[in-house]
């Protein structure tokens, strides 16, 4: 492929063949070498969809998936563009949500594996696990409408929670009837689970502040201990997510599209197909808020048992939680006008800055937090878009490291017990369901989250607000 830099952090595969607009990638030059050339023809097939606008778009963390990039990003018009659930991915808003608290290391001496014990002991984490409420058909539905709102209306949360969430934790057009009897049977069992793979809860510190204004906004101080939760709507949205495909399989010949890679399958945004799988991913969308909200609760209850303080004397408050497996609706500016555009978020964070309607109040005049957890065992980032972010890249930022090394090779690469004792001699308590996701998620597996953050920066579509250091992790 034909990559030019274009500008500092950008570069630019030029619209040729079936391409209808340039591809591009937000990284430094190290990053972009560890990118695969399978990712990179990923995004050049994504720019040939229907209805595709400005750029197909590749972020620092970018890596082979289904379909479209892992990191990949696409914005189409809302007539005549098309909706892929392989630019969405199998876990449907997985996401991230971070809790701060008043809270020092200090604070916690001496009780680091005692809370990581009682966190394990109340989120139930690992391949299949189930969650530790029990909720029939009836309460389902409940939550695909409801989202967070749900959770905090039945106790599990506070008012706050909601507003501080992405779309206020819940996506208005779900529709259950669009949600197949499998995925509803998937979904009654692990509704409140982490899962396993990337997902984890983890007990940080605010190691660094770069703007002090912005983190005196999101109440970051340095010193201050956080909880970060990385988890989405677990076998509920990848059986939606399986349903669909099959479904725009076999419905694309009906609307004449060809596309050069059968997991890009599609279906026009206004067709029955794309409006059905809308509204089932919402659900998922919604599942997965909802799961983030009682895994917060149990978060809380847990420290309150540990430390013997309530939540609200530990100043327990939701940062923000951003999805970053998602499709939506959103108003952006193309030749200065406002266009209603279907924006596809894989792997990709959410990064509005000031003045955007989406943000909650209390961010209206700093933009939203931006969540960016790395690799195990190494530094999280929390981060502000920008105007050039914003007409650039749809407002849209890196979601995390980004694997280089694949389960498989690093399995082969170190065992789970070697991984726990080296993160134990850098101070870092570690409690997992498998020794085997602690070898396939060793931090070696990924790429470097500060260089991640830096392209984000060199490229100028966010700017750094803080740095976060781990004390402890929960895997699956």
């Amino acid at each position: 492929m034909n990559l030019k830099e274009i500008k500092k952090g950008i570069y630019e595969i030029e619209k040729q063949g079936k391409m209808l607009v340039p591809a591009r990638i937000y990284a430094t030059k190290k990053l972009l070498e560890q990118i695969e050339e399978n990712a990179i023809q990923q995004l050049v097939n994504v720019a040939e969809l229907p209805g595709i606008q400005k750029y197909s778009i590749a972020m620092p963390d970018c890596h082979w998936g289904y379909g479209f990039p892992i990191g990949g990003i696409a914005a189409f018009n809302s007539e005549n563009g098309v909706v892929s659930p392989g630019g969405i991915g199998f876990d449907i808003n997985c996401g991230v949500r971070l809790i701060k608290t008043n809270l020092t290391e200090k604070d916690i001496k001496g009780k680091e594996q005692e809370l990581l014990e009682e966190l394990f002991k109340q989120v139930p984490a690992g391949i299949g696990s189930k969650g530790q409420l029990k909720i029939d058909k009836r309460q389902l539905i409940e939550v695909m409408k409801k989202g967070s709102k749900w959770a905090v209306e039945n106790g599990f949360g506070w008012k706050q929670d909601i507003e501080n969430t992405e779309e206020n934790g819940k996506l208005e057009n779900a529709n259950p009837k669009k949600v197949s009897e499998k995925a509803v049977q998937r979904g009654v069992k692990q509704l409140g689970s982490l899962g396993s793979g990337n997902h984890f809860l983890e007990i940080q510190k605010v190691e660094k502040i770069f703007d002090e204004k912005t983190a005196e906004k999101f109440g970051l101080k340095k010193g201050n201990l956080t909880i970060m939760i990385h988890c989405g709507s677990r076998g509920f949205g990848h059986q939606i997510a399986s349903d669909y495909l099959e479904t725009m399989e076999n419905a694309m010949k009906k609307y004449s599209i060809n596309v050069s890679d059968k997991q890009l399958a599609c279906t026009p945004i206004n067709s029955k197909e794309g409006k059905d799988y809308l509204e089932a991913m919402a659900c998922a969308v919604n599942y997965a808020f909802a799961n983030r909200q009682l895994i917060t609760h149990w978060t809380r209850k847990s420290f309150e048992k540990v430390l013997g303080k309530k939540a609200e004397e530990m100043e327990m408050k939701l940062v923000y939680d951003v999805a970053h497996n998602i499709a939506k609706f959103e108003e952006h500016e193309l030749n200065g006008k406002k266009e209603k555009l279907l924006v596809h978020r894989k792997g990709a964070t959410r990064a509005f800055p000031a003045g955007k309607k989406e943000n909650p109040k209390s961010y209206l005049d700093s933009g939203h937090p931006a969540i960016i957890p790395g690799s195990m065992g190494t530094s999280s980032w929390i981060v502000i878009g920008t105007e050039k972010g914003l007409q650039e890249t749809f407002g849209s930022v890196a979601h995390g490291a980004g694997r280089v090394m694949s389960r498989t090779k690093a399995i082969k690469t170190k065992n789970g017990e070697q991984v726990k004792k080296e993160m134990e001699e850098n101070g870092r308590f570690v409690k997992s369901r498998s020794p085997k996701t602690l070898s396939e998620e060793m931090p070696e597996a990924y790429k470097d989250i500060d260089e991640v953050i830096n392209s984000l920066e060199v490229s100028g579509i966010a700017k750094k607000v803080a740095r976060l250091t781990p004390i402890g992790v929960v895997k699956g």
